[in-house]
This record gives C-alpha cells, sequence and structure tokens, in this order.
C-alpha cells in the first residue's frame, strides 16, 4: 500500500455562477500552474479547456436547481500532482450513467450537441474523479508533474496580481 504525500491548498476562489467568469477562472488557475509547476504548455492548455468545461457544466447545475450559488475552485498541491476541484450546488447526477459517443470519425457523433464536455475532461487530464449528490457535484482533476524548481510563492502572488488587476 503506498502512502499519499499530503496536498497543500494553494488557491482558492469563488466566483458567482455566471459563464462571464468562467474566463476568469480559467486564467488564474493556468498561471499558477504555469508559475508553481513543471508542465508543458500544451498541458496548460489542457487543463485551461477543462476547468472551462467543468466550470460551465457547474454553472449550470446551480441554475438548472435554481440556487445562485458561487462555483468554488480549489487547487491543491503537492511534489508529484496538482489537484484541481471545481464545485457546484446543485442536484447532483451520476457520471456512470452518462450516454456513450460515438467516436469523433463518426458522423454519427454530429447528432450530439451536448453533453460532452465530461468526456472531453477525461480526456484532457490525467486524472479525473466525480463526487455527486443531492447537495452539489465536485469534479477533481489532476495533472502529474513536479513543482517548479527556479519559481516560487513570490512570483506566483505577482502573475495573480497582474490577471486580477483592473489595468489589463
Amino acid at each position: 500500500m503506498s502512502v499519499v504525500p499530503p496536498m497543500d491548498l494553494s488557491l482558492q476562489l469563488s466566483v458567482p455562477s455566471r459563464t462571464e467568469y468562467i474566463a476568469v477562472v480559467r486564467l488564474v488557475v493556468a498561471s499558477l500552474v504555469s508559475a508553481r509547476r513543471t508542465v508543458a504548455d500544451e498541458r496548460i492548455e489542457d487543463l485551461k479547456l477543462a476547468v472551462s468545461e467543468a466550470c460551465t457544466n457547474a454553472i449550470e447545475a446551480n441554475s438548472a436547481a435554481g440556487l445562485d450559488s458561487p462555483v468554488v475552485v480549489n487547487v491543491w498541491e503537492a511534489p508529484e500532482r496538482l489537484e484541481v476541484c471545481i464545485a457546484d450546488s446543485g442536484t447532483g447526477f451520476d457520471p456512470d450513467i452518462l450516454p456513450e459517443h460515438p467516436p469523433v470519425t463518426d458522423p454519427e457523433r454530429l447528432n450530439f450537441e451536448r453533453g460532452l464536455g465530461i468526456p472531453l475532461i477525461r480526456n484532457l487530464v490525467d486524472a479525473v474523479r466525480f463526487e455527486s449528490g443531492p447537495t452539489g457535484t465536485s469534479v477533481w482533476m489532476t495533472l502529474f508533474g513536479s513543482p517548479a524548481i527556479d519559481k516560487g510563492a513570490d512570483e506566483t502572488g505577482e502573475i495573480l496580481r497582474v490577471v486580477l488587476s483592473d489595468d489589463n
């Protein structure tokens, strides 16, 4: 049995359940990852897309439940991985009963206008798990990779300050 090292909470963000905040979440998470981890640019782009899909689903879940609850984003770090959790307050769902989509090369795929977010998330990150119940859903996305050697918390704070400033 392997021992899982403890993870440190690096970011906690709560945003209104509105689509205009998806870009903010995506930029903040990507900035944190690029400043603090050794991750290829393509993997950061994958994570940005996965975060966008998870946030969109969270906003839709809150809206479908008639809630004005925020979407909560947490990022944890351990030496070998980074985990992003996007949580809503909707009614929950069972990801195991979602319909399977045809391969992207199959013309039948064009009949699916919705429901591509979860399969996309599963393909974009190294691991994903869903914790869902009557009080909401949390989507846990994991990227494996080492911390950046020459980048520290001070640079992370500066990047986040620039991303969130009103001057940009």
